[in-house]
């Protein structure tokens, strides 16, 4: 088994390991100090594996049904946190968990699940474009003179991180598709590493309330699953009138949140450290219950 095996066939493990090894070492919060590099790393990496071509023949109706559903994330978090009685720095948390892209590797996950990947890698890059606006706006109108927003500090973050290096990684694989394809099997391991490094960083900046406070992790725990289920629901009923590989791939983009975004940017947005915590509890459910539905709906 090569090294890039090992670490895209157990990721979740890898996840695992980084969270308690925050928890065990707190002084590893200075990793979340690098987030906006890592992030861009993160997300150029798995962008590598995107070329223009493969988004000519995809469902434009499915497609919109997903953003319909993405733009719901939001609004569905923040009524679960409000349901929770969870702080604000925690519902702040919860709302850019809803607001920000889908998870990097769910068109690996519908790829794993028989679904349209095509569709998902679409709505993956069209939303994290249009991530610059919806996600200030998303959480600067659910959150409310209550928390401190700067909107501008959100949107820079999400251009740098997010935006820019997914715009160059697909450019760069439309005009040299052969010489960037000779390297499909590293993108995802560089990628996945990154995400590892990401909860690890922030995970140790939360490692005192995560030690202290039980009945809060299982709180937000509740509340990571709540907002993970009601987003594969909600794909997967949106997509209802689509066929069934489109409505696969529309379960997961929906129901999968970018976990290691939604804490890096809760860290480069200036938040409480704490309001990175429901993103490192959703990264571990969502890896879950993921691999659970891949496997149900691939047989």
């Amino acid at each position: 088994m090569g090294a890039a095996s090992l670490v895209d066939d157990y990721l979740f493990g890898w996840v695992l390991l980084a969270v308690a090894l925050g928890v065990a070492f707190p002084d590893l919060a200075a990793i979340a100090t690098l987030s906006t590099p890592i992030l861009a790393v993160m997300v150029g990496s798995v962008s590598l594996t995107l070329s223009a071509s493969a988004f000519a023949s995809v469902d434009r109706s499915a497609l919109a049904r997903v953003l319909l559903g993405h733009a719901a994330m939001p609004a569905v978090a923040f009524g679960v946190a409000r349901v929770l009685g969870l702080s604000p720095a925690l519902t702040a948390g919860f709302v850019l968990l809803g607001a920000v892209t889908p998870e990097l590797v769910t068109p690996t996950m519908t790829a794993l699940a028989d679904g349209d990947t095509a569709l998902a890698s679409t709505a993956l890059v069209v939303i994290g474009a249009g991530s610059t606006v919806f996600t200030p706006l998303a959480v600067g109108a659910l959150l409310g003179p209550g928390v401190r927003i700067d909107g501008w500090r959100i949107a820079e973050s999400l251009a740098v991180a997010v935006v820019a290096p997914m715009v160059v990684a697909v450019g760069a694989r439309t005009q040299w598709e052969a010489a960037v394809g000779r390297y499909d099997e590293y993108y995802a391991t560089v990628s996945a590493l990154m995400v590892v490094l990401i909860i690890g960083g922030v995970t140790a900046a939360n490692a005192a309330l995560i030690r202290g406070r039980a009945d809060l992790l299982a709180v937000v725990g509740a509340g990571a699953l709540g907002l993970n289920l009601a987003g594969y629901a909600l794909g997967w009923v949106g997509t209802r009138s689509a066929a069934r590989p489109a409505r696969v791939a529309g379960a997961l983009s929906v129901g999968m949140r970018d976990f290691a975004v939604a804490a890096a940017l809760a860290t480069a947005a200036g938040f409480p450290a704490s309001a990175s915590l429901p993103a490192v509890v959703f990264g571990i459910v969502e890896m879950a219950t993921s691999a659970l539905l891949a496997r149900r709906f691939a047989e």
